[in-house]
């Protein structure tokens, strides 16, 4: 008996410091670029390069509409995105110009993702973005979808934006892995906290939250709890039957383009 306890316990405790060197390999999945990015029919795309403050070169592309100065559509991408391969459908939520930037490690940005690194070149990207000519920097929203909820949430809180549109949203990458793992201290582990319900409270702009009723990675009660104390006014899309991977469709791109309508 004496001996199965230890083997529980030390495989516990290896399971345990295994899940503390594997979690950003959880978290972040750099996808490389799989081709140039092209823009919707009439419209025109820019590579956008930002050395960020440390030296490190972060890169994507802004998709342009016809006419100048357009308002700006910033994007968030989820853990395993390649931000730049939505170029060629931005043009499904209205003639709004699209930011696409990669994440550290990402497409071609260099470096190593991190949720400070990750949010502090956000902030830099926008401030630069905003000082385009060719954007109307009073009309500026942002959308993030899955991990990029998050970023759009830290950054909504920091920066002045006339909305945000979150997709598959949650309240915290704690709560998040908490419920995957239920069974292992993840709260004590999380080095990667995305704390978006700690941030909400103090975002007063509208936001659209965007979810499936089927996901089983980002379940509906974690985007449920970020609504209940976002600071603002929220409209709530849910998608029957949806799940984290396959969300989308007509009333996904419709619900977006209206609420854009409405704000932007």
């Amino acid at each position: 008996m004496k001996s199965l306890a230890f083997i529980a316990i030390a495989s516990y405790a290896g399971l345990t410091g295994l899940l503390w060197l594997l979690q950003d390999k959880l978290l972040f999945h750099p996808v490389p670029v799989m081709g140039p990015a092209r823009a919707p029919a009439g419209w025109s795309v820019e590579a956008v390069e930002h050395v960020a403050r440390d030296g490190t070169r972060l890169a994507g592309v802004i998709v342009k509409p016809p006419g100048a100065p357009a308002p700006l559509v910033i994007y968030y991408g989820g853990n395993a995105e390649e931000a730049t391969a939505w170029a060629p459908v931005v043009d499904r939520n209205g003639p709004r110009a699209r930011l696409l930037m990669n994440y550290r490690g990402y497409g071609k940005s260099e470096g190593t993702p991190s949720e400070k690194a990750i949010v502090s070149d956000a902030l830099e990207i926008f401030d630069a973005a905003k000082a385009r000519a060719d954007v109307d920097a009073s009309r500026v929203a942002l959308m993030g979808a899955s991990l990029g909820s998050g970023v759009a949430t830290q950054v909504a809180a920091e920066r002045p934006v006339k909305a945000v549109v979150l997709v598959s949203p949650y309240d915290s990458i704690e709560e998040v892995a908490a419920a995957v793992y239920s069974w292992l201290p993840v709260r004590w582990l999380v080095r990667h906290r995305f704390d978006s319900a700690a941030r909400a409270p103090k975002i007063t702009v509208p936001a659209l939250f965007v979810y499936g009723t089927a996901d089983t990675l980002i379940r509906p009660a974690h985007t449920k709890r970020l609504a209940s104390v976002w600071g603002g006014p929220v409209e709530m899309l849910e998608l029957e039957g949806q799940g984290h991977n396959d969300i989308g469709g007509p009333r996904y791109e419709a619900a977006i383009s209206g609420f854009l309508d409405r704000h932007l």
